[in-house]
């Protein structure tokens, strides 16, 4: 049965009447505005459209989505919210927590989502027991991106501790290359600082400091070195990586002007936008020191509460979608991410795709799998917000490694 095939079904479960279906219509506000990110979301908008489901494109530039977040806020208070919004971690249950969101429990349990949802990702999905947002996806932040043709120029190996991928830079540092492609802003820093903080102190220090806000672990040596090695890594940037998106930062890589680039998976969909493949142009490893965790956040669309019954039908004949296998596969393969179901399996998916689908599950097992500090899902917007402040001021050489930790004591605690 095709997807669409089981959204008319789901459709006629939920009493949608066929003229009603035609006359449905999404405002979707979201950033993926990337050329890897439209690709994908064009995905879920022709699977849409096949339905009779129109779309209207909101798209706010701005990889970590806090640009998006403040026009919601200003359509919120204005009485004319849209009727779905790419969401992360704490926003979705801070939105929940004001009443603004709508209740997807019938949709939810005619389609067993509790079954096929990691209870990692239900933590988000869901407030006070009800189903209020739809996962798409799940990236996990600590990748390193890789062009295989420099590597192989400069003899280079996989580094397997932060002292080869250290060595890696400088390598191609000396032959004149960029080594680490980064483009400067706040939420990109903290993403490295992610994986710093793992590769420093392990899943423990990583629980106490980013998650449990331990003012010990936050200002603690171990903190100070996660800052240091964020001072090694600024040597390797070039001098016009402030402001720089993401993406422009992948494509230095897929380019072959930089050796790696330490991002999210959804880099990996710049490198198949470019139409390069995975193992062979690019290679994908996590960033040296977290292997056997995973950090991660999950792409969600919270279905606003509106009075309009068409735009209701519309909210449910969408979430039905993107929870549609088949949608799943088709969005995450393009995207970069894996599935944010655990039904689905990875023998379409490339070789980082199938890598990072054995890894989140190892990572779910063992109990190593992580909300991300810089993507919203370790706390709350408030906090996330204090330590991207400290973390890209000392990046922008405000403070020095010492310093830093002191103020993100500091931060935290006045966040709180």
């Amino acid at each position: 049965m095709t997807m669409m095939k089981k959204l008319k079904m789901t459709a006629a479960v939920l009493a949608l009447s066929t003229t009603s279906v035609v006359a449905q219509e999404v405002e979707v506000l979201h950033w993926w505005t990337s050329g890897g990110e439209a690709a994908a979301l064009n995905v879920l908008r022709e699977n849409l459209a096949e339905g009779g489901v129109g779309w209207t494109d909101m798209p706010v530039a701005g990889g970590g989505g806090s640009d998006a977040m403040t026009i919601l806020r200003a359509r919120v208070s204005a009485g004319d919210p849209p009727t779905a919004v790419q969401m992360l971690g704490f926003s979705i249950q801070d939105w929940a927590a004001e009443g603004s969101l709508a209740n997807l429990n019938a949709l939810a349990e005619e389609q067993n989502w509790d079954e096929v949802v990691p209870e990692a990702l239900q933590r988000f999905s869901t407030y006070e027991g009800d189903w209020v947002a739809a996962p798409v996806n799940v990236h996990s932040v600590n990748w390193v991106w890789a062009n295989t043709a420099l590597m192989e120029e400069l003899g280079l190996e996989q580094p397997e501790s932060w002292e080869e991928f250290v060595a890696a830079m400088e390598a191609a540092q000396d032959a004149g290359y960029t080594a680490l492609a980064h483009g400067g802003q706040a939420w990109q820093e903290a993403t490295v600082f992610d994986s710093m903080v793992m590769g420093v102190g392990g899943p423990e220090f990583y629980q106490d400091s980013m998650i449990d806000l331990d003012p010990d672990a936050l200002g603690s040596d171990m903190m100070v070195e996660a800052f240091e090695r964020m001072d090694t890594l600024r040597g390797f940037v070039d001098d016009n990586f402030s402001g720089r998106d993401w993406n422009l930062a992948s494509s230095m890589v897929i380019n072959g002007e930089s050796l790696f680039q330490i991002m999210g998976d959804w880099a990996k969909g710049e490198f198949v936008n470019a139409g390069l493949t995975a193992g062979d142009e690019f290679q994908c490893f996590r960033v040296p020191g977290t292997e056997g965790t995973v950090m991660f956040n999950s792409d969600q669309f919270a279905m606003f509460e509106v009075s309009d019954d068409s735009a209701q039908e519309a909210q449910l004949a969408m979430a039905s979608a993107v929870m549609s296998p088949d949608f799943q596969v088709a969005f995450n393969m393009v995207k970069g991410s894996v599935p944010a179901r655990t039904d689905i399996p990875s023998d379409d998916f490339d070789a980082c795709g199938q890598l990072g689908m054995a890894q989140l599950a190892e990572a779910s097992a063992n109990g190593t799998l992580f909300g991300s500090m810089a993507h919203g899902h370790a706390n709350n917007p408030s906090v996330q917000n204090a330590m991207y402040d400290v973390i890209t001021a000392h990046f922008n050489g405000e403070f020095d490694a010492e310093t830093a930790a002191e103020e993100l004591v500091l931060a935290v605690e006045l966040a709180q």
